[in-house]
């Protein structure tokens, strides 16, 4: 994927986060939103730094990476129960396919774990974003509405 149709993506999903979060009165739903919210922020910390809206700072760029990793650990969690709100994206094939799900957060989990020992230079940003991106895409194309 080009860096510019991601950067939109990412761009996308953060401006739109308080307004997801309104009004959603389920309280494991809303956990659930807030993991999203914080795997798309430090998406965005990389993401920034790739476009060169921000100016390269490998430690930050790894940190984020291993916050991705972290959050991705607790995905799974996050969604063990099945709780559902009108506000909420999630498909129930999630629990349909909970295995799948757990294997997909996992993978994503081992990519940023990856990354953040391997961004040591602006030119390891665009590609370690394509990686993430893509394990970003595999679940939400399953499992996000």
């Amino acid at each position: 994927m080009r860096l510019g149709v991601f950067a939109v993506c990412v761009v996308a999903a953060t401006s739109g986060i308080a307004l997801a979060h309104s009004g959603v009165k389920n309280a494991a739903v809303m956990q659930r939103m807030i993991g999203m919210s914080d795997i798309s922020e430090n998406m965005k910390i990389i993401g920034d730094m790739a476009k060169r809206q921000t100016p390269f700072d490998g430690e930050a760029a790894r940190a984020a990476a291993v916050a991705i990793a972290g959050y991705a650990a607790q995905t799974p969690e996050l969604f063990a129960a099945f709780e559902m709100d009108p506000k909420s994206e999630a498909k129930p094939d999630i629990w349909d396919n909970f295995d799948d799900f757990r294997a997909k957060s996992m993978h994503m989990q081992n990519v940023a774990m990856d990354l953040s020992t391997s961004m040591r230079q602006p030119e390891d940003l665009v590609p370690a974003l394509a990686a993430l991106g893509e394990t970003c895409r595999a679940c939400h194309k399953a499992y996000r509405d």
